[in-house]
C-alpha cells in the first residue's frame, strides 16, 4: 500500500517537514510505502476553468500537476500538508490541488485522505477545513487522529517541541493505515458502493 504526501511548504526542512517526517516514520513501521513531494516551492499557476482537461484527460498546463496525477491514481491515500498563511493554506499548494482534483478523470472514491496544518499559533482549524473539502467532494474517506491534525512552531525546527502535535501525527498515520487496509478488505469482500448517475443542477433551473 502507498500514501502520497504533498508538502505545501516553500521551506525545505521546515516545520511542515517535521510533521510530515513523523507521519513517514509511522507509515514505514507499518510497511506502508510513502512518497513525499515538496510542492510549495514550485512555480504552479492556478486553474483557469478552460475545461480542456475534459477533452485530453489531463491539465492543459503540462507541469508538476500532470506529473503527480498518476502517482495519486496509484496511491491508496493522500495527505495534504500545509503551513498556515492568513488562516488559509499556502496559495501554491491550493493552485496545485485545485487543478489536480479537477483535471484528473480517474475515480478517487475510497482513497483515504488527510490534511495536516502547521502554524505559529492560530488558523490551523480553518486551513484544516479548507483542505478537507477536496476529499469530501470526491468520495474520499477522511482519516482522523486524537485531535485536529495540526502541529505548532514558528522558527525552523520549533515544531519538534510540540509533543502533542507530533503524537497527533503518529496517531493519524496509525489510523490511516488501519482505514486503508480495512477499505481494501471491504473492496475484496463487498466491492465499492454503487454509484448513481450524477444529477448535476445549479440554482437557476
Amino acid at each position: 500500500m502507498k500514501v502520497l504526501i504533498l508538502n505545501g511548504s516553500p521551506r525545505v526542512n521546515g516545520n511542515t517537514s517535521i510533521a510530515v517526517k513523523e507521519l513517514e516514520k509511522t507509515f514505514s513501521k507499518n510497511n506502508i510505502d510513502t512518497e513525499i513531494i515538496q510542492v510549495g516551492n514550485k512555480d504552479i499557476r492556478g486553474c483557469i476553468a478552460c475545461g480542456k482537461c475534459k477533452e485530453i484527460g489531463k491539465c492543459v498546463f503540462n507541469d508538476i500537476v500532470n506529473e503527480i496525477a498518476p502517482k495519486f491514481e496509484q496511491a491508496n491515500g493522500l495527505i495534504i500538508a500545509s503551513p498556515v498563511y492568513y488562516a488559509s493554506a499556502n496559495a501554491t499548494l491550493v493552485a496545485l490541488i485545485q487543478r489536480l482534483f479537477f483535471s484528473t478523470p480517474f475515480s478517487k472514491k475510497m482513497k483515504v485522505g488527510a490534511s495536516v496544518t502547521v502554524a505559529r499559533r492560530g488558523g490551523c482549524s480553518s486551513t484544516f477545513d479548507e483542505l478537507n473539502k477536496f476529499f469530501t467532494i470526491t468520495g474520499m474517506p477522511i482519516a482522523s487522529s486524537q485531535y485536529w491534525n495540526s502541529v505548532h512552531g514558528r522558527t525552523q525546527g520549533e515544531a519538534e517541541q510540540d509533543l502533542e502535535g507530533l503524537q497527533t501525527m503518529r496517531t493519524l498515520a496509525e489510523n490511516m493505515t488501519f482505514l486503508m487496509r480495512s477499505i481494501e478488505l471491504g473492496k475484496e469482500k463487498f466491492g465499492l458502493p454503487k454509484q448513481e448517475d450524477t444529477v448535476f443542477t445549479h440554482f437557476i433551473r
